[in-house]
């Protein structure tokens, strides 16, 4: 592990979750390269915010599904701040497609950057990281609930589960832990696009412990502890923070 400066690369990292963990880690002490997809401007405001709390970060462009793209993601994260020490891979779309109108190319959409990019960035984690590193894959705990129009978003996060369990084998003596973070329902712009008032004040209702809708930073939280220093035995295991929500 670099023993200067900490690092931590965060998939996603400009907006939502990604943007709660960043700005977590950052606080933590950790320098950030934060990944985005398309949106700049956004990704540099997230920079500015962390660089405000006195920490340094730098914004990363790519596409998770692209081998490349993460290459240069890893590369440049390792010239720039020294190593890598953490990986937090949080990028993810949720379109609703029923299964029954068979729409493949939403699918593919969701399968090639759910899973497909989930494969990618861990497997250049396990490749990049040194001994003490830290992986962290988000899940979601909408799993359990199997709703209609979630086919393919729950058929990756599965599949994102399987491949958390089996790098963790695969890492077996290397001192590299890795864990999956599922969330339950949050408050973003992911969860909230597609949905009425009426869909959204339901599914807050269904929480056990409160009736509401999860924060990010509740989830960044999270990703804090199996990043620091508690969470040096927590290995193999699917992090469910819902509020009761499975």
């Amino acid at each position: 592990m670099n023993t200067t400066t900490r690092t931590a690369i965060v998939t996603g990292g400009s907006r939502g979750i990604g943007k709660a963990i960043s700005l977590r880690l950052a606080r933590d002490g950790f320098a950030v390269a934060l990944n985005y997809i398309g949106n700049r401007e956004q990704a540099d405001r997230t920079v500015a915010d962390i660089k405000g709390l006195g920490g340094q970060a730098l914004a990363v462009q790519g596409d998770v599904g692209k081998v490349e793209d993460m290459e240069r993601l890893f590369d440049t994260t390792r010239e720039t701040f020294g190593g890598v020490d953490v990986v937090v891979n949080s990028a993810g779309i949720m379109p609703m497609v029923p299964i029954q109108e068979a729409d493949v190319d939403d699918f593919d959409k969701v399968i090639n950057v759910n899973l497909r990019g989930t494969f990618i960035v861990l497997g250049l984690a396990a490749k990049h990281l040194e001994r003490g590193g830290r992986i962290i894959a988000l899940s979601s705990s909408v799993i359990a609930h199997a709703y209609p129009g979630y086919g393919p978003y729950i058929a990756s996060k599965a599949g994102v589960e399987g491949l958390v369990r089996v790098l963790a084998n695969e890492m077996r003596g290397r001192g590299i832990t890795v864990n999956a973070i599922a969330p339950g329902p949050i408050g973003t712009d992911l969860f909230m696009e597609g949905k009425t008032e009426e869909q959204i004040a339901r599914i807050s209702g269904m929480t056990p412990l409160e009736p509401r809708l999860g924060t990010p930073e509740e989830i960044a939280a999270a990703a804090s502890f199996l990043a620091g220093p508690d969470g040096t035995w927590v290995h193999a295991q699917v992090l469910r923070v819902n509020g009761g929500f499975a």
